[in-house]
């Protein structure tokens, strides 16, 4: 999910409402200033109206003040209910200790004094599995009810999903007639990514500092995993009086601050991106030399007339000045240009149809190393503690390897931000799949030997940096290879079919219950092995067809450089005669 960020606030076009009051008496009053309503026109083309029908906003419509406050308030809310579902490693010992599904136990597993019995392991996983697949397959429609309502609208539906989520493990020792932990911990899961991916568009309320606002989103995302860790050390402390149920009822505070803040101080729209404000900065500079070459600003007495372009003016100067002055644009085109050319598969399928981009190898192959990589994921995260169990002969020791997870995994998602940012930005996608297979099968590699408690933390360290770089990764090859236009059904589809495909985790989790009497290595290793396989096919496709496209882009230059030769000058340096 944290890798979602950076792309759909890129494209997210669809500001907010608010209007500041001078440009807006100006605009009215003047619509239909120039003959052709070229001005009118043109603007409506620029500003465009976002999700219902609501006027797009610029950032320096709003105080600057208002605007730290949003972006502050949204990385805290987003801290604390954004991603807690993966946090379900802290939250399963204490699942445990009440007693849930404890009823499903044989006699004779009873007897055995068994901590977990088969059917209770099967069913805690299974919602965590449901509630990691929802996470992953509700980014479709998130994105779908973000484009047609707003991040409003969106920021309302999570902080009442996630409080439905809350209410449901409060009240779930009182409901007798289903199963209430499933659903109500599926309802936490959707109410994640509504809330989370609705907090986006804040990164262009200071376009200088999108970057670090977004990496401070995501990094609260990853953070948010440690609430449940939070709340395992409280019921340690108090020695189980805080049950669940009173821990849900009191955390209802944080839905309901959401809730309140989404319908009170937070933006019903988007705030426009860089792209845009440049476009309408050009636009406005286009019309205001029209203005002079016309004389009709010089000419014109009008006192409404001298209004218009004095605003303008200072319109064209409030977005210079958002932007970092009147060489942001060459700098951001600049910038885009080197990642684009360093990226070595840049614009691969740009421009193609969706068909043929979904049935392309780019993308069947980028498709099932993700599907791979999450099952992986999702498994090692709902199994850690019985794994280390087995792997360690100990359940102290698996215990203790489990709490430094815990502690880690919100950690490692920040630590690891600014070096992922930087491979990012300095190596070629070929050369970022490299990594991740490289890292993917020493890490597969860790959890597959046995007696070594020195490896199994250098496990957990490599898994929680390796998650979030993953993520990350294959959303910048889905914008790099496919393009913005189509980005959010490729990357979408790859991240549902995954979560879709992660529902055979209950099937791994049988087979190492049962088929492989808990030893958790051969599904480790098959997982491994097909990693490496898939891995390896991807990475040698993107070798193969970045040289192609490398060879055409020579070509095009050559055919370009002959064409200015050509007129007057010589080709004998060149083997001409």
């Amino acid at each position: 999910m944290p890798a979602l960020s950076s792309s759909l606030a890129e494209n997210r076009l669809h500001p907010s409402a608010q209007t500041h009051q001078t440009i807006a008496t100006v605009l009215v009053s003047t619509e239909g200033y120039s003959d052709n309503g070229a001005y009118g026109k043109r603007k409506s083309e620029v500003l465009g109206s976002g999700p219902g029908g609501v006027e797009p906003i610029s950032a320096f419509e709003v105080s600057k003040g208002k605007r730290l406050l949003q972006v502050g308030l949204a990385i805290v809310y987003c801290l604390f209910a954004a991603g807690i579902v993966f946090g379900y490693a802290a939250l399963k010992p204490i699942m445990i200790k009440e007693g849930i599904y404890q009823d499903k136990c044989t006699g004779e597993e009873i007897e055995k004094g068994l901590r977990v019995c088969y059917e209770q392991e099967i069913r805690l996983n299974f919602m965590f599995t449901l509630a990691a697949v929802a996470t992953n397959v509700c980014a479709l429609l998130v994105g779908t009810i973000l484009d047609q309502y707003g991040p409003g609208v969106s920021g309302i539906i999570g902080s009442i999903l996630f409080a439905l989520g809350c209410l449901g493990f409060s009240f779930a020792k009182q409901i007798r007639n289903f199963d209430p932990y499933p659903i109500s911990y599926l309802l936490l899961a959707l109410g994640g990514p509504f809330i989370f991916i609705s907090s986006f568009h804040l990164s262009n309320a200071f376009p200088p500092h999108s970057g670090l606002i977004l990496s401070m989103l995501t990094g609260a995302f990853d953070s948010s995993s440690a609430v449940f860790l939070l709340y395992r050390l409280l019921y340690e402390h108090t020695h189980g009086k805080l049950t669940l149920s009173a821990w849900f009822t009191a955390y209802l505070i944080v839905p309901a601050t959401i809730l309140t803040l989404q319908l009170t101080l937070m933006p019903s729209g988007s705030y426009k991106t860089v792209g845009e404000l440049v476009c309408q900065a050009e636009v406005e500079e286009e019309l205001l030399h029209e203005d002079h070459a016309t004389g009709d600003y010089v000419e014109g007495d009008n006192d409404v007339l001298h209004l218009h372009h004095e605003s303008r003016s200072s319109l064209i100067h409030e977005i210079d000045s958002l932007l970092g002055g009147k060489d942001a644009k060459a700098t951001h085109d600049r910038k885009l240009e080197e990642s684009h050319e360093s990226s070595g598969v840049w614009g691969a399928m740009h421009g193609m149809p969706i068909n043929r981009q979904i049935c392309s190898w780019w993308f069947v192959l980028i498709a099932l190393f993700t599907v791979i990589q999450m099952t992986r994921i999702n498994y090692f995260v709902a199994t850690i503690r019985p794994q280390y169990e087995f792997l360690l002969g100990s359940y102290r020791r698996a215990v203790e390897v489990n709490e430094f997870f815990d502690l880690a995994l919100p950690v490692g998602g920040i630590l690891a931000a600014p070096l992922i940012g930087y491979l990012l930005d300095r190596y070629s996608t070929f050369i970022i799949l490299q990594i991740l297979v490289v890292l993917a099968a020493i890490i597969g590699s860790l959890g597959i030997v046995k007696d070594s408690y020195p490896v199994a933390i250098a496990g957990i360290i490599g898994f929680v940096a390796y998650r979030p770089f993953y993520y990350t990764a294959v959303s910048d090859y889905a914008a790099k290879v496919f393009g913005f236009e189509t980005f959010g059904k490729v990357y979408g589809l790859i991240i549902c079919l995954a979560g879709l495909l992660n529902l055979s985790q209950t099937g791994l989790d049988a087979l190492t219950l049962r088929a492989f009497q808990k030893d958790p290595r051969p599904v480790n290793l098959g997982l491994l092995t097909a990693s490496v396989v898939v891995g390896c096919a991807l990475v040698g496709y993107v070798w193969r067809s970045g040289r192609r496209i490398k060879r055409f882009r020579l070509g095009i230059e050559a055919e370009g450089a002959r064409e200015e030769i050509m007129p007057g000058g010589s080709l004998s340096g060149y083997g001409g005669v």
